[in-house]
């Protein structure tokens, strides 16, 4: 008797692990690969589009100003946060990272790749492009422009519009007023340090 029930269990345990080992088991599970086909769906995909309608959370672009950086169409004239020392160090960054390589560090479009014979970009500090508003290069940046393809994949709308005041600042250091210019810093310009040069001295004296 105690051998019947000793060899019922030992059916039942082997029986519960062979469940595990089939097929269809967690470790092989039924899956399609990415861009699978697939024969439930009438278009033979199995990468399924969002329902129509709908949007991923976090992904609602309800502010036009700030991710189109249009206000009612027209490129805008504002930024649509408050720019501080912190966002232009960000702008900075992003611009060494993603747009020096060919308008180089200065915007003036001599970065590594236009010296190894890329297209050759404008100068940032050309009057025509001194005087568009940020949004203009919040909308070049998203959506490129000549040779330049679109970044909206690589960097995020905030970052867009750090690069944009960035390169507004940029200009504005190759090209400030002297009526913007600190009282001291007027008198530096007017009356430069000239440059000592040791004179040689004679051996004979």
């Amino acid at each position: 008797m105690i051998a019947a029930r000793i060899h019922v269990s030992l059916v039942l345990i082997a029986a519960f692990f062979l469940t595990g080992c089939g097929e269809h088991s967690m470790r092989n599970q039924p899956r399609y690969k990415d861009h699978g086909e697939s024969a439930f769906f009438d278009d033979a995909s199995a990468a399924r589009r969002p329902v129509e309608g709908t949007v991923a959370r976090g992904l609602l672009k309800e502010d036009e100003h700030l991710y189109t950086g249009k206000i009612e169409g027209k490129h805008a004239a504002t930024y649509p946060f408050e720019i501080t020392a912190q966002i232009l160090a960000r702008g900075r960054e992003r611009f060494d990272i993603h747009c020096a390589v060919c308008h180089d560090a200065t915007g003036y479009g001599l970065g590594m790749v236009v010296r190894r014979g890329f297209k050759q970009p404008p100068s940032l500090h050309e009057p025509r492009l001194r005087e568009l508003p940020p949004g203009y290069f919040f909308d070049v940046i998203t959506n490129g422009f000549g040779a330049m393809y679109s970044y909206a994949g690589q960097v995020k709308a905030h970052d867009r519009w750090a690069i944009a005041a960035y390169i507004q600042t940029l200009q504005l250091s190759q090209n400030t007023p002297v009526s913007m210019l600190a009282p001291e810093e007027v008198r530096e310009l007017e009356n430069p340090v000239a440059e000592t040069h040791a004179q040689p001295q004679n051996a004979g004296h």
